[in-house]
């Protein structure tokens, strides 16, 4: 599985969107809702950049939340585990809050970019973590521009 879904990235990354959206499709189809919280996670963050529709992109992005809270509640207890799963949510909120503002949805994007601050603390001081932290830092002067919340100088809303 873990294959065919890197599979299926490489393709999205190549510009075939809609290869990748097929692929990801079929493997949605293969997993174990009940089990595959990592992969349920991993499909449908990916599903959500293949698709034309705002709409559909923050459904699917909603359904990454959903697998990874999912995933969290699997994972509780098993030591070490918890810190994986809190490494996905500010890569979550942050997508959430970039779906709401192509919405033109100022307040979910406020809100989701304020749990997006909540858990940035879960990120690594490497690539990973200053790439999200960039990527929060403009969506929030996007937000700005289109009309959002202001922000303090600290980067949180008033």
């Amino acid at each position: 599985m873990t294959t065919r879904i890197g599979q299926a990235v490489m393709l999205l990354h190549g510009g075939d969107r809609e290869e990748a959206r097929n692929r990801f499709s079929a493997l949605w189809a293969e997993l174990d809702h009940d089990r595959d919280h990592l992969h349920r996670v991993t499909v449908a963050h990916y599903m959500a950049d293949t698709q034309d529709d705002p709409q559909a992109e923050l459904a699917w992005d909603l359904r990454a939340l959903g697998a990874a809270e999912a995933l969290a509640g699997a994972r509780a207890g098993f030591g070490g585990h918890e810190v994986v799963v809190r490494g996905l949510y500010p890569s979550l909120h942050l997508n959430l809050a970039a779906d709401y503002l192509k919405l033109a949805q100022h307040t979910a994007a406020r809100r989701e970019l304020d749990r997006c601050h909540a858990v940035l603390d879960a990120l690594g001081d490497d690539a990973y973590g200053s790439g999200v932290r960039a990527a929060v830092g403009r969506l929030e002067l996007r937000l700005a521009e289109a009309g959002g919340e202001p922000q303090r100088p600290d980067g949180q809303s008033p």
